[in-house]
């Protein structure tokens, strides 16, 4: 398998991390949608990542649909990243979606920054209120638990996603992850980087340009 995308990206990020996790071997190639964008056009005509290029040809794209895959090969419920069903799955991939769209905005506004000359201040102040909603969730969600992870014993995607969101949130907008408004957003992503995966699928913020 090939996964496209430079690990800088909360999204590409968090499906390397789960193929690492996965035992599933794959080849990086680190293509920027901004300077490598006809070499990623040729997979996802949207120009965006991640994409995961199967064995077989087939190419995925979008971290939800290639985790989801992903899922569906481990083959046993108990070994997938996320509950297969119920309450627990409804709630994971909630967390999921708080994570990966607070992502998404913290995207947006460091584009609104870096690509237009004047910028929107509505646009800017929207997408902070939308992350701070999330920060604001999330905050609570993870401090009311007692367990190591996010939903139990064992990391799932949605430790990930919101290790991943953070990562990305702390590295374009220095200072926005301030540990004491936070603390155990903080210690969730701290316990997060102090993996070797995520040593791993990990690199220097490097910033587009037009």
């Amino acid at each position: 398998m090939i996964l496209i995308g430079q690990y800088d990206s909360p999204f590409v990020g968090r499906v390397g991390i789960a193929l690492r996790l996965y035992d599933l071997p794959f080849e990086h190639r680190p293509w920027s949608t901004f300077g490598d964008g006809d070499k990623v056009a040729q997979y996802n005509p949207l120009r965006r990542v991640p994409v995961l290029v199967l064995d077989n040809g087939e190419t995925l794209i979008e971290s939800a649909l290639i985790l989801d895959w992903l899922d569906e090969q481990q083959g046993r419920p108990e070994r997938a990243l996320v509950p297969q069903q119920g309450d627990a799955r409804r709630r994971a991939l909630k967390v999921c979606a708080l994570a990966t769209g607070m992502a998404d905005k913290a995207v947006a506004l460091f584009y609104e920054k870096v690509l237009h000359k004047e910028q929107s201040v509505f646009w800017a102040d929207r997408c902070r209120s939308q992350i701070e909603g999330a920060l604001q969730v999330l905050e609570a969600d993870r401090a009311a638990l007692a367990t190591p992870w996010w939903h139990g014993a064992a990391m799932g995607h949605a430790d990930i996603a919101v290790a991943c969101a953070l990562r990305f949130c702390g590295d374009a907008h220095p200072g926005s992850i301030d540990p004491a408004r936070w603390p155990a957003l903080a210690a969730h992503a701290a316990a997060c980087e102090a993996l070797p995966v995520f040593k791993d699928i990990s690199q220097t913020f490097i910033p587009p340009s037009a």
